[in-house]
């Protein structure tokens, strides 16, 4: 049954918690389950919180969560965008504006993406900010979770100098670093002129510009660049070296997401590569207490 629509956050929290299926969220089935739905340990790892501020909010001992709290719980709840704003309001919390770049990640993507537990798959919004990940994503990028959301931009990757920079692992474009560069740019002035009102979006480009010179040049030239879609990638993996890679960017109709693929040719020596670190990652989750 779906919330009353005078359901208090933690009412709401708590139905929808229980409604999700762990499978729909890239958990696998376990035995020993008393509920079919998510538990807070899970729902606390999806959304980037402490498993103990998920029980007090649930229980109503936290009051006024951020924005950025009751976004992450959406994201990882699933929620649709009329539940999302169902949500923002119980927390008394204004829902995202339209005319904005939209981080929400639609429900039935998201089971999608679950389901695709082999693939690396990353989810970007329309300024290149990431969104969602998978397991395997982590795996191969490095956990996404550690890194400060305001952080967690493509953009600010490349030409930036904060964590989201240090954090990146060497990668080679088939197509080269310049047309790479070119290409993050070239989507970042459509966003621009798609989202004329979104202050992030303005507060973004502004500081890498003041910290880039590479930037501010590619922002500064007229001449045309395509965006951003299909590349092969090298990665230089800490852990099994080099990893060629086919990477595909899928555009979402209708959510103005970007998903982002990385696969390998079956049998080949980087599928061997991509499979190793997806079992010693098992093997490594398996062994924590």
């Amino acid at each position: 049954m779906a919330p009353s629509l005078r359901s208090g956050f933690a009412g709401l929290l708590r139905a929808w918690r229980d409604r999700l299926s762990p499978a729909d969220a890239g958990f696998a089935a376990m035995d020993g389950r008393r509920a079919p739905g998510l538990r807070r340990e899970e729902l606390a790892q999806l959304a980037g919180l402490s498993v103990d501020y998920v029980l007090r909010l649930e229980q109503g001992r936290a009051k006024n969560p951020s924005a950025q709290v009751v976004g992450a719980l959406a994201q990882a709840l699933q929620l649709s965008r009329a539940e999302r704003d169902q949500l923002y309001r119980s927390a008394g919390l204004l829902p995202p504006q339209d005319g904005t770049v939209s981080t929400h990640v639609p429900p039935g993507i998201q089971r999608l993406a679950a389901r695709l537990g082999d693939v690396p798959i990353g989810v970007f919004a329309a300024d290149w900010t990431l969104v969602w990940w998978n397991a395997m994503w982590s795996v191969l990028h490095g956990d996404a979770s550690v890194v400060p959301v305001s952080e967690r931009n493509l953009a600010r990757a490349l030409f930036g100098n904060g964590v989201a920079h240090a954090a990146m692992l060497p990668v080679r474009s088939e197509r080269g670093q310049d047309a790479f560069a070119m290409s993050i740019v070239a989507d970042l002035k459509d966003a621009v002129s798609r989202y004329p009102r979104d202050t992030r979006l303005g507060r973004l480009v502004r500081e890498l510009r003041e910290v880039s010179d590479v930037f501010a040049r590619l922002w500064a030239t007229e001449t045309a660049a395509a965006p951003h879609t299909s590349d092969r990638k090298t990665i230089r993996h800490p852990e099994v070296g080099d990893l060629v890679l086919d990477c595909d960017v899928l555009v979402v109709p209708g959510a103005d997401l970007r998903m982002v693929t990385y696969t390998a040719a079956a049998g080949s020596g980087d599928a061997g590569k991509l499979e190793l670190l997806r079992v010693t990652a098992g093997r490594s989750a398996a062994a924590l207490p």
